[in-house]
């Protein structure tokens, strides 16, 4: 079962996304506070959006998308950036996953929007190959870039 996120998954939410950080290798990256989550999902300015995988027979979140608009200049429209796909392990293979992206998917059919998109690292070839099963296809041609800590800074000064 997919639902939209409510105030009271903030805590899961959480230990989702630290799950996510363990699996990538990164868990010391996980930052984020149930403030700072509360307020992006459910302030008076969302800027992002969570939907949550609930295993129908233990009633246990076991999974997430964690979401925002993006806008493309050339179709005029919105979209959709997955910031966060997240299936804890013991629930993969259920279809979770695939339930979390069909809805986005629906998303973007019932509201006009023109794509959904997300980025995978380059090693997470179990999650690229679901992807590419799912019709996804990766955008060679494009070089993610980052500005952050020092670098951000000192472009601001």
């Amino acid at each position: 079962m997919i639902r939209t996120a409510v105030p009271d998954d903030v805590p899961v939410l959480l230990d989702l996304i630290a799950g996510l950080a363990r699996y990538q290798g990164a868990a010391h990256e996980a930052k984020a506070t149930p403030a700072q989550l509360r307020e992006a999902l459910f302030g008076p300015y969302p800027a992002a959006f969570a939907h949550v995988a609930v295993d129908e027979a233990t009633g246990e979140t076991v999974g997430m998308a964690l979401w925002f608009l993006n806008y493309s200049s050339w179709d005029g429209v919105h979209g959709i950036y997955l910031e966060d796909l997240y299936v804890r392990p013991q629930a993969r293979g259920g279809g979770h996953g695939r339930a979390l992206l069909r809805t986005l998917a629906g998303l973007c059919v019932e509201r006009g929007y023109t794509r959904l998109q997300w980025g995978v690292l380059d090693s997470n070839e179990p999650a690229i190959g679901f992807y590419r099963s799912l019709g996804a296809e990766p955008m060679d041609a494009w070089t993610v870039f980052r500005l952050s800590g020092d670098a951000l800074a000192q472009l601001a000064d």
